[in-house]
Protein backbone atom coordinates (compact mmCIF):
# COMPACT_ATOMS: atom_id res chain seq x y z
CA UNK A 1 0.00 0.00 0.00
CA UNK A 2 1.36 3.44 -0.93
CA UNK A 3 0.24 6.97 -0.40
CA UNK A 4 -0.55 7.19 -4.09
CA UNK A 5 -3.35 4.65 -3.85
CA UNK A 6 -6.25 6.31 -5.74
CA UNK A 7 -8.80 4.86 -3.34
CA UNK A 8 -7.40 6.99 -0.52
CA UNK A 9 -8.50 10.17 -2.29
CA UNK A 10 -12.11 9.07 -1.99
CA UNK A 11 -12.04 9.13 1.81
CA UNK A 12 -14.39 11.71 3.31
CA UNK A 13 -12.68 14.51 5.26
CA UNK A 14 -14.54 13.67 8.47
CA UNK A 15 -12.92 10.24 8.63
CA UNK A 16 -9.87 11.70 10.38
CA UNK A 17 -9.97 9.77 13.67
CA UNK A 18 -10.84 11.61 16.84
CA UNK A 19 -8.14 11.49 19.50
CA UNK A 20 -9.71 10.04 22.63
CA UNK A 21 -7.20 9.32 25.37
CA UNK A 22 -6.85 5.95 27.03
CA UNK A 23 -7.89 7.70 30.28
CA UNK A 24 -11.16 8.81 28.66
CA UNK A 25 -11.76 5.29 27.38
CA UNK A 26 -11.39 3.80 30.85
CA UNK A 27 -13.41 6.58 32.47
CA UNK A 28 -16.22 6.13 29.98
CA UNK A 29 -16.24 2.40 30.65
CA UNK A 30 -16.37 2.93 34.42
CA UNK A 31 -12.89 1.42 34.75
CA UNK A 32 -10.70 4.42 35.52
CA UNK A 33 -9.95 3.55 39.13
CA UNK A 34 -6.35 4.44 39.89
CA UNK A 35 -5.08 4.06 36.33
CA UNK A 36 -2.04 6.13 35.44
CA UNK A 37 -3.29 9.43 34.03
CA UNK A 38 -2.25 11.11 30.84
CA UNK A 39 -2.16 8.25 28.34
CA UNK A 40 -1.41 9.48 24.84
CA UNK A 41 -3.05 6.58 23.02
CA UNK A 42 -6.75 5.73 23.15
CA UNK A 43 -9.81 4.22 21.56
CA UNK A 44 -8.44 5.21 18.17
CA UNK A 45 -4.72 5.60 18.78
CA UNK A 46 -2.77 7.97 16.57
CA UNK A 47 0.87 7.09 17.10
CA UNK A 48 1.20 3.33 17.45
CA UNK A 49 3.55 1.39 15.18
CA UNK A 50 3.19 1.98 11.45
CA UNK A 51 2.96 -1.69 10.64
CA UNK A 52 0.19 -3.98 11.92
CA UNK A 53 1.62 -6.78 14.02
CA UNK A 54 -0.13 -10.09 14.49
CA UNK A 55 -0.19 -12.39 17.50
CA UNK A 56 0.41 -16.09 17.02
CA UNK A 57 -2.65 -18.14 17.95
CA UNK A 58 -1.48 -20.27 20.87
CA UNK A 59 -4.66 -22.19 21.66
CA UNK A 60 -7.22 -23.85 19.48
CA UNK A 61 -9.87 -21.42 18.26
CA UNK A 62 -13.42 -22.12 19.40
CA UNK A 63 -15.48 -20.11 16.91
CA UNK A 64 -13.41 -17.84 14.68
CA UNK A 65 -11.15 -18.84 11.81
CA UNK A 66 -7.49 -17.85 11.76
CA UNK A 67 -8.17 -14.97 9.36
CA UNK A 68 -11.12 -13.73 11.42
CA UNK A 69 -8.91 -13.85 14.52
CA UNK A 70 -6.20 -11.79 12.82
CA UNK A 71 -8.81 -9.16 11.88
CA UNK A 72 -10.23 -9.13 15.41
CA UNK A 73 -6.78 -8.92 17.04
CA UNK A 74 -5.99 -5.87 14.89
CA UNK A 75 -9.31 -4.25 15.85
CA UNK A 76 -8.65 -4.83 19.56
CA UNK A 77 -5.09 -3.54 19.26
CA UNK A 78 -6.33 -0.36 17.55
CA UNK A 79 -9.02 0.20 20.20
CA UNK A 80 -6.74 -0.28 23.23
CA UNK A 81 -3.10 -0.23 22.07
CA UNK A 82 -0.10 -0.75 24.28
CA UNK A 83 2.07 2.28 24.90
CA UNK A 84 4.75 3.65 27.22
CA UNK A 85 2.29 3.34 30.11
CA UNK A 86 1.84 -0.38 29.69
CA UNK A 87 0.33 -3.21 27.64
CA UNK A 88 -2.97 -3.01 25.80
CA UNK A 89 -5.65 -5.33 24.46
CA UNK A 90 -3.19 -7.24 22.27
CA UNK A 91 -1.00 -8.20 25.23
CA UNK A 92 -4.08 -8.95 27.34
CA UNK A 93 -5.30 -11.22 24.51
CA UNK A 94 -8.74 -9.67 24.38
CA UNK A 95 -9.41 -11.35 21.03
CA UNK A 96 -8.86 -14.76 22.63
CA UNK A 97 -11.41 -13.85 25.30
CA UNK A 98 -13.91 -12.80 22.62
CA UNK A 99 -13.46 -16.05 20.67
CA UNK A 100 -14.07 -18.08 23.83
CA UNK A 101 -17.06 -15.94 24.78
CA UNK A 102 -18.69 -16.51 21.39
CA UNK A 103 -18.86 -20.19 22.30
CA UNK A 104 -20.40 -19.46 25.70
CA UNK A 105 -21.97 -16.38 27.27
CA UNK A 106 -21.81 -14.24 24.09
CA UNK A 107 -22.95 -16.98 21.73
CA UNK A 108 -25.89 -14.86 20.58
CA UNK A 109 -23.33 -12.46 19.07
CA UNK A 110 -21.61 -15.12 16.97
CA UNK A 111 -23.32 -14.31 13.67
CA UNK A 112 -22.75 -10.58 14.20
CA UNK A 113 -19.01 -11.21 14.46
CA UNK A 114 -18.84 -13.55 11.48
CA UNK A 115 -20.67 -11.08 9.22
CA UNK A 116 -19.06 -7.90 10.54
CA UNK A 117 -15.45 -9.06 10.56
CA UNK A 118 -15.86 -10.02 6.91
CA UNK A 119 -17.54 -6.68 6.16
CA UNK A 120 -14.68 -4.76 7.80
CA UNK A 121 -12.11 -6.72 5.84
CA UNK A 122 -14.03 -6.20 2.60
CA UNK A 123 -14.11 -2.47 3.34
CA UNK A 124 -10.34 -2.50 3.86
CA UNK A 125 -9.90 -4.32 0.56
CA UNK A 126 -12.04 -1.78 -1.29
CA UNK A 127 -10.22 1.22 0.17
CA UNK A 128 -6.65 -0.03 0.32
CA UNK A 129 -6.41 -3.34 -1.54
CA UNK A 130 -5.20 -5.15 1.61
CA UNK A 131 -6.63 -7.12 4.49
CA UNK A 132 -7.48 -5.07 7.57
CA UNK A 133 -4.75 -6.70 9.66
CA UNK A 134 -2.12 -5.80 7.04
CA UNK A 135 -2.89 -2.06 7.10
CA UNK A 136 -0.82 0.58 8.85
CA UNK A 137 -2.19 2.00 12.07
CA UNK A 138 -3.59 5.21 10.57
CA UNK A 139 -5.57 3.27 7.95
CA UNK A 140 -6.99 0.96 10.60
CA UNK A 141 -8.00 3.96 12.70
CA UNK A 142 -9.83 5.51 9.76
CA UNK A 143 -11.76 2.32 9.09
CA UNK A 144 -12.77 1.98 12.74
CA UNK A 145 -13.82 5.62 12.71
CA UNK A 146 -16.01 4.83 9.69
CA UNK A 147 -17.36 1.81 11.58
CA UNK A 148 -18.25 4.01 14.54
CA UNK A 149 -19.85 6.55 12.20
CA UNK A 150 -22.10 3.83 10.73
CA UNK A 151 -20.39 3.94 7.34
CA UNK A 152 -19.14 0.35 6.87
CA UNK A 153 -21.73 -1.62 4.87
CA UNK A 154 -22.93 -5.17 5.55
CA UNK A 155 -22.15 -5.19 9.29
CA UNK A 156 -24.55 -6.94 11.62
CA UNK A 157 -26.68 -5.63 13.23
CA UNK A 158 -25.21 -2.40 11.79
CA UNK A 159 -21.89 -0.59 11.53
CA UNK A 160 -22.16 1.64 14.61
CA UNK A 161 -23.89 -1.08 16.64
CA UNK A 162 -21.08 -3.53 15.92
CA UNK A 163 -18.47 -0.92 16.82
CA UNK A 164 -20.09 -0.49 20.23
CA UNK A 165 -20.28 -4.25 20.68
CA UNK A 166 -16.67 -5.03 19.77
CA UNK A 167 -15.44 -2.06 21.83
CA UNK A 168 -17.36 -3.32 24.87
CA UNK A 169 -16.07 -6.87 24.41
CA UNK A 170 -12.50 -5.61 23.95
CA UNK A 171 -12.75 -3.80 27.29
CA UNK A 172 -14.16 -6.98 28.84
CA UNK A 173 -11.29 -9.06 27.45
CA UNK A 174 -8.64 -6.62 28.61
CA UNK A 175 -9.87 -6.27 32.19
CA UNK A 176 -11.81 -9.48 32.95
CA UNK A 177 -10.84 -12.18 35.40
CA UNK A 178 -8.14 -14.16 33.54
CA UNK A 179 -10.19 -17.33 34.02
CA UNK A 180 -12.27 -16.27 31.02
CA UNK A 181 -9.36 -16.10 28.60
CA UNK A 182 -8.35 -12.42 28.61
CA UNK A 183 -6.30 -10.14 30.89
CA UNK A 184 -3.33 -12.41 30.35
CA UNK A 185 -0.74 -12.22 33.14
CA UNK A 186 -3.07 -9.69 34.83
CA UNK A 187 -1.84 -6.90 32.54
CA UNK A 188 -5.27 -5.21 32.54
CA UNK A 189 -5.54 -5.20 36.32
CA UNK A 190 -1.97 -3.90 36.60
CA UNK A 191 -2.85 -1.07 34.20
CA UNK A 192 -5.72 -0.09 36.51
CA UNK A 193 -3.55 -0.67 39.58
CA UNK A 194 -6.24 -3.04 40.77
CA UNK A 195 -4.59 -5.18 43.48
CA UNK A 196 -6.66 -8.24 42.69
CA UNK A 197 -9.07 -10.57 44.43
CA UNK A 198 -8.99 -10.63 48.22
CA UNK A 199 -11.56 -12.34 50.40
CA UNK A 200 -10.81 -9.97 53.25
CA UNK A 201 -9.00 -6.70 53.79
CA UNK A 202 -7.53 -5.19 56.92
CA UNK A 203 -7.64 -1.50 57.73
CA UNK A 204 -4.00 -1.33 56.67
CA UNK A 205 -4.88 -2.91 53.31
CA UNK A 206 -7.68 -0.40 52.75
CA UNK A 207 -5.36 2.48 53.66
CA UNK A 208 -2.85 1.38 51.01
CA UNK A 209 -5.50 1.51 48.28
CA UNK A 210 -3.94 1.14 44.84
CA UNK A 211 -0.49 0.86 46.44
CA UNK A 212 -1.43 -2.53 47.86
CA UNK A 213 0.79 -5.18 46.24
CA UNK A 214 -1.03 -7.09 43.51
CA UNK A 215 -2.15 -10.60 44.42
CA UNK A 216 -2.31 -11.77 40.78
CA UNK A 217 -4.96 -14.34 41.54
CA UNK A 218 -8.15 -15.21 39.72
CA UNK A 219 -11.32 -15.35 41.77
CA UNK A 220 -11.38 -19.04 40.90
CA UNK A 221 -8.03 -19.61 42.59
CA UNK A 222 -9.92 -19.28 45.88
CA UNK A 223 -11.72 -22.22 47.43
CA UNK A 224 -14.69 -19.97 48.17
CA UNK A 225 -15.45 -19.95 44.44
CA UNK A 226 -16.12 -22.93 42.21
CA UNK A 227 -15.04 -23.16 38.60
CA UNK A 228 -18.44 -24.47 37.66
CA UNK A 229 -19.83 -21.10 38.70
CA UNK A 230 -17.62 -19.42 36.12
CA UNK A 231 -19.57 -21.02 33.29
CA UNK A 232 -22.99 -19.91 34.54
CA UNK A 233 -24.46 -16.54 33.67
CA UNK A 234 -27.59 -14.64 34.62
CA UNK A 235 -30.50 -16.13 32.74
CA UNK A 236 -29.03 -19.63 32.62
CA UNK A 237 -31.47 -22.29 33.75
CA UNK A 238 -30.94 -23.67 37.24
CA UNK A 239 -31.72 -27.19 38.37
CA UNK A 240 -33.47 -26.76 41.68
Amino acid sequence: MTDSDPNKKKSAPHQEPRNTSRRDLLKGAGLLGAVVAGGTHGVLAQDASTEAETIPVREALEVLTREETLILESICDTLIPGDELGPGAQEARAAHYIDKSLASHNKEDRDDYLHSLQAINDHAQRLHGSDFFQLDDNSRQQILQALQDDEVPNCSPGSAAFFNKVRSHTIDGTFCDPYYGGNRDFVGWDLLRYPGIRLGASEADVAQGSSLPASHQSAYDHAAYTKSAATSRPGDSDND
